[in-house]
């Protein structure tokens, strides 16, 4: 399409720039989740690592969406960057030794930069979505939904597999010096954006008598109040927290499937593999009508795949599943984005994506630390399979009790 939204000069840097942030941010995941299994053999140390990462980026969440709907969110987007490059040098410095050679004090240090990043990623989907709401018009934010995801799942594929061929060939030392590089990069791609947004930005002010706790809570009393939001939202926040498998694939590949590294990072891969495949076909097709039935298809055939892929013991069968659940992901992720974009006051955007935030990071994070406790409790295959089944049992519910979303259509959405 000519007249896409990649046509936009701001919005194609924009979304190049996310794409070199989040393959940095996951090249550092994949070798975090291995390093910390050759160093303890335990699933619940995984766990832990994507609770330490979830505390902060949800408590700053809190308070993310407000300072962007009063700022510019590019420079914030950009800060975040650079917060993130600390966490990058922690964990150089560490994987040469300098901050202490025994496991325990190790697994600290890497515990120490997960918390760094998630303090990043509290203010990361505020900013970015409130950024395209300055770049592009209102008509094209089904189509930047799903170019943001099929640039954050490319950056997905290659950032786990080219993260565990470098940990197999050379240690953690040269991912973690690939990772900062990336960083750098991105920072340096987003100054022309930043340019661009200043020049069209009318950053929301509110009244000086407005309280700060009033201005946070009301984030959450918006979404809230609408039924498509707020199902929308509490479906993709419990599918994903019990049917989500990322955070135990190191014990998939080491364990189970015995395929080692590499084949971690093309297990941690496929996924996005597919979700890349979906992202792409619907920026040709964007979805409008009988959205709200595709959501909810989509979630729940998401948990058959994630039952297929706890049974099954082939490789390249696992490499399937993996691989549709990310396509079928893909597609509840744009209509997702889509919904949180078309249902946003502009004065409000940020604070509504901040609440959005803290669902999805209830999901994915918290998620991981459910997930290495459910393995740890239950066994690691019996934790996918109920994982499998309660994600059905989510989108049951949500089926009967929102049915507004079950009805809903992106073309009917009210304007912005």
């Amino acid at each position: 399409m000519a007249s896409g939204a990649f046509s936009h000069p701001g919005f194609r840097r924009l979304a190049i720039t996310r794409f070199t942030y989040s393959f940095a941010v996951q090249i550092q995941a994949v070798v975090l989740g291995w390093q910390i299994y050759e160093l303890k053999h335990d699933p619940l140390y995984l766990g832990l690592m994507g609770f330490v990462e979830a505390v902060p980026a949800l408590i700053l969440a809190l308070f993310s969406g407000y300072i962007v709907d009063r700022g510019s969110p590019i420079r914030i987007y950009k800060n975040l960057m650079r917060f993130t490059l600390l966490a990058a040098l922690i964990l150089i410095t560490n994987a040469q030794g300098l901050l202490g050679k025994g496991a325990d004090i190790q697994v600290l240090w890497i515990y120490a930069a997960a918390f760094i990043t998630g303090c990043a990623r509290g203010f990361s989907s505020p900013a970015t979505y409130s950024a395209i709401a300055q770049l592009i018009p209102r008509e094209l934010f089904v189509q930047s939904s799903a170019w943001f995801a099929a640039s954050y799942q490319f950056a997905m594929i290659i950032g786990p597999a080219l993260g565990g061929l470098c940990y197999a060939w050379k240690g953690p030392m040269l991912p973690y010096l690939l990772n900062l590089t990336l960083l750098m990069s991105a920072i340096i791609a987003l100054q022309p954006v930043e340019k661009i947004i200043e020049k069209q930005a009318r950053p929301y002010i509110p009244s000086k008598r407005e309280p700060l706790k009033e201005i946070v809570s009301s984030g959450f009393r918006y979404v809230f109040s609408d039924q498509v939001l707020v199902g929308s939202m509490a479906l993709d926040m419990f599918a994903v927290f019990f049917g989500g498998v990322t955070a135990i694939l190191p014990v998939f590949a080491a364990d189970i499937l015995k395929v080692g590294a590499v084949g971690l990072g093309l297990l941690r891969a496929a996924p996005s593999v597919g979700a890349v495949m979906g992202s792409l076909a619907l920026i040709r097709r964007p979805i409008q009508k009988n959205a709200g039935q595709m959501l909810l298809i989509c979630v729940a055939g998401f948990g058959f795949t994630m039952i297929g892929f706890g049974l099954s013991k082939s490789f390249a069968l696992s490499i399937f599943f993996l691989w549709a659940s990310g396509v079928l992901d893909s597609v509840s992720m744009v209509i997702r984005g889509a919904i949180v974009q078309l249902s946003s006051p502009n004065e409000m955007r940020g604070r509504v994506t901040a609440v959005n935030s803290i669902f999805i990071g209830s999901s994915n994070e918290l998620g991981a630390f459910e997930s290495g406790m459910a393995a740890k409790l239950l066994g690691t295959v019996p934790s996918v399979f109920f994982g499998g089944v309660l994600t059905l049992v989510t989108v049951t519910l949500t089926a009967f009790y929102a049915p507004k979303l079950r009805k809903m259509d992106l073309s009917k959405i009210g304007t912005v």
